[in-house]
C-alpha cells in the first residue's frame, strides 16, 4: 500500500510561555521544541515512522530549515523524491507560542507565498492521495493521473480552490470551523439535532464522499452504516494541541491504508491525536505506532493487527437522521487523564 502526501511544509519554532506576552517588553525562553510542521507533511511523516510506504510532495527553501525537513522525512524512510526545491522563496517558518496554563498554541507563519509545485510526473502508482490543499494544481493533477487511488482530504480551512477539491475527494476529513463555515450553522452540543443538521448539509453538499468532522475536544462527528455518531476523543490535560489535527488525518489514512473499518479509523485517530497533545510540539509529539496499538487494547480489551495489504474498503453512503453514541468503551472526552471509558458522547464533559 503507497501513499501519496501532498501539501505543506514549514519549520515549526515551539515556545512554552507562562502568559501571552504584552507589547513592548522583552521576554527571554529557555525551552523551546523545533522540528518540521504542515498538515499534509506531519501526516506523511507520522505514517513514514508508522511503517506505510509514503511519498512527500512539498516544496521547501534552499535552507537549512529545508535541508532539516529532508532529513526528517528520510529519518522515517519517507520517499523525499519528490520535495521540490524553490532558489527564490525560503522556507515557510512557524513561530508557536504554547500557553503553559491550558496548552492552547498561537502561531506566527513567515511566508510571502507558498511555491507550488512544477513536477508532476511520479514513477509509482499511489494507492492512495492524501492533500491539505495547500497546493491545489498538484493535487487535483494528482487525483486525475490516478482515478483509481483512494483519496483524503485533509480541510482545515475555507478557501474556493478547497472546496472545489472537495467534489473529487472520497474522504473529507474537516475542521469544525470547516464545516460551520461551509453549512453556515453552529454546532449546539447540548442540542443533538445541531449536530445532524450541520452533517446532513455537508454531506447533501459532498454527496460522494464520506465526512468526518474534527470536533477538538469533542472528539469526532461521523458516519458508520446508517448512523451519524460521535466519537469522544481522550481523556486527557493537553499541554500543546500544535500539530493534533494533522496527526488524527495521518492515522485516519494508516487505518483506510489497513482497511480497517471506520470506528476503528476514528478511535485510532482519536487516540493518536489524544496522546499527541500530552507532548509539546507537532511532529515531535507523534506517539509510535505502539504506543497507539496498546492504548487500543487497554481500552478496548482487544487488539488491532496491521495489515498494508489490506484491500481499501469503500463505505456506503450516509442515510442517517440522528445522532447515536458511539460503541461502548470508546476513549472519553478530554477533561484530565483517566482510565473510565466514556458513555455519552452527546454530552461531553
Amino acid at each position: 500500500m503507497k501513499v501519496l502526501c501532498i501539501g505543506h511544509s514549514s519549520w515549526d519554532m515551539t515556545v512554552p510561555v507562562d502568559e501571552y506576552p504584552t507589547e513592548n517588553a522583552k521576554y527571554r525562553f529557555n525551552e523551546k521544541y523545533a522540528s518540521g510542521g504542515g498538515p499534509a507533511s506531519n501526516a506523511a511523516y507520522l505514517l513514514g515512522k508508522w511503517g506505510i510506504d509514503t511519498v512527500i510532495a512539498t516544496n521547501v527553501g534552499s535552507d537549512d530549515f529545508g535541508t532539516k525537513i529532508k532529513k526528517e522525512f528520510q529519518d522515517v524512510k519517507v520517499n523525499t523524491d519528490y520535495i521540490e526545491t524553490s532558489y527564490e522563496k525560503d522556507t515557510s517558518f512557524s513561530f508557536i507560542m504554547v500557553n503553559k496554563k491550558n496548552g492552547f498554541r498561537t502561531v506566527f507563519n513567515v511566508a510571502t507565498e507558498y511555491p507550488p509545485l512544477k513536477k508532476y510526473n511520479y514513477d509509482f502508482t499511489p494507492d492512495i492521495i492524501l492533500t491539505d490543499g495547500h497546493d491545489y494544481g498538484a493535487s487535483q493533477n494528482a487525483i486525475t493521473k490516478f482515478p483509481n487511488a483512494i483519496t483524503i482530504l485533509d480541510a482545515g480551512r475555507v478557501t474556493q480552490e478547497l472546496l472545489e477539491l472537495c467534489k473529487y475527494i472520497k474522504y473529507i476529513v474537516c475542521s469544525k470551523g470547516f464545516a460551520e463555515t461551509v453549512t453556515g450553522l453552529k454546532f449546539d452540543f447540548t442540542k443533538p439535532q445541531s449536530l445532524v443538521n450541520i452533517y446532513n448539509k455537508l454531506q447533501n453538499k459532498y454527496p460522494n464522499s464520506t465526512i468526518v468532522v474534527t470536533l477538538e475536544e469533542h472528539g469526532a462527528l461521523y458516519q458508520a452504516g446508517n448512523q451519524i455518531k460521535i466519537m469522544p476523543g481522550l481523556k486527557c490535560t493537553a499541554v500543546d494541541t500544535t500539530g493534533a489535527g494533522d496527526i488524527f488525518h495521518g492515522a485516519f489514512t494508516y487505518g483506510v491504508a489497513n482497511g480497517f473499518d471506520m470506528e476503528k479509523i476514528i478511535m485510532l485517530a482519536n487516540i493518536a491525536g489524544g496522546l499527541s497533545v500530552q507532548k509539546m510540539g507537532s511532529r515531535l509529539s507523534i506517539p509510535t505506532l505502539s504506543e497507539v496499538l496498546d492504548y487500543y487494547a487497554r481500552k478496548m480489551g482487544g487488539s488491532v493487527t496491521p495489515n498494508p495489504t489490506a484491500q481499501v474498503q469503500t463505505p456506503a453512503q450516509p442515510q442517517a437522521s440522528q445522532v447515536e453514541p458511539a460503541p461502548n468503551n470508546q476513549p472519553t472526552p478530554n477533561a484530565t487523564v483517566d482510565q473510565n471509558q466514556g458513555q455519552n458522547p452527546v454530552n461531553p464533559q
